[in-house]
């Protein structure tokens, strides 16, 4: 048996190579019941030894020193205890983009991907920088991204519309020093602009010949009922911020204060992107139609088939 020390993470056994220490995590990983325990060992030992899958996989014998033991099975304590294995290694992926995340901001999801693609497909031709039969420079486009957060969607439709001004909110001004950095490490913050407000009201008190000017409005909104806060999981429900996860009683009050605005800032044909909470689809299509300030209103579901994301444009 190899000898152990004592760190803030508990029992660390010294002397592990590359692959006894993996699998000493996933052990204490299963044993706490953590999901996905295989990647989440990996990835911590990724973060702390600077290394990528490939090279764990490649060196399994590699012997790690005691600092290294210790600070990885530290990490793996408090990913036992529900931290989120996101906030551990301060990162997350979204867009091919590398995102700094946070206990201020929702780590983002691969779901909400897919408002990046619905608004691109809906934008057609306007989303294209120069215009591919004169070979002149397509309008700018004003965009809108409502609750940030971690900036992942206004970062992402900067890089993908490079002639595009975009607007991003957030209440939480913790997640907006987030956005901002997220801004900045990705060469766009020159064009993506912050501002602390409710949803999107700061925008609505822009003079009046400022009003119904953008072209686009995505946003990923608190949709979860506050009734259902104890059946998420205990990463979610105790680690990420309570003002990006519940939208009201029942989850859906949020949308049609965000389809009243949009609805006053969008101009004529300007598209509105948004997420969907489980089960939302049908309410949330029904406050479009009682509006009748939209046309073309359409649901896309995620790759396992659930209703993910709602579009519509502004007559």
């Amino acid at each position: 048996m190899s000898p152990a020390g004592e760190t803030n993470g508990g029992t660390v056994a010294v002397g592990l190579a590359v692959r006894g220490a993996l699998k000493e995590a996933i052990a204490r990983l299963r044993a706490a019941e953590v999901p996905s325990e295989i990647l989440s060992a990996e990835l911590l030992l990724m973060h702390v030894l600077g290394r990528d899958r490939t090279w764990l996989y490649t060196h399994p014998e590699e012997p790690l020193d005691l600092y290294v033991l210790a600070k990885y099975f530290a990490l793996i304590a408090r990913r036992a205890a529900g931290e989120p294995a996101q906030y551990l290694t301060g990162k997350q992926e979204f867009w091919g983009l590398d995102f700094e995340v946070t206990p201020a901001v929702l780590i983002p999801r691969p779901e909400t991907e897919h408002i990046i693609e619905v608004a691109l497909e809906r934008l057609g031709p306007r989303g294209i920088k120069t215009n591919m039969r004169t070979g002149e420079p397509s309008p700018a486009l004003r965009i809108a991204d409502v609750g940030t957060g971690s900036g992942c969607l206004a970062v992402a439709l900067a890089r993908e519309l490079p002639h595009a001004e975009i607007l991003a909110t957030d209440i939480s001004a913790p997640a907006l020093e987030v956005a901002r950095r997220n801004a900045s490490r990705h060469g766009v913050g020159d064009r993506v602009h912050f501002i602390q407000t409710d949803l999107i009201e700061a925008a609505l008190q822009t003079p009046a010949h400022e009003a119904q000017s953008f072209d686009l409005i995505v946003s990923n909104p608190p949709y979860v009922a506050r009734n259902e806060a104890a059946s998420l999981p205990r990463e979610v429900r105790d680690h990420e911020p309570a003002s990006a996860l519940f939208g009201g009683p029942t989850g859906v009050e949020i949308y049609v204060r965000l389809i009243e605005q949009a609805a006053s800032l969008l101009r004529s044909r300007g598209i509105l992107v948004l997420e969907l909470g489980h089960g939302a689809a049908d309410e949330v299509r029904r406050m479009f139609h009682v509006q009748r300030s939209w046309a073309n209103v359409n649901v896309t579901n995620d790759l396992a088939g659930i209703p993910r994301v709602i579009a519509a444009e502004r007559v």
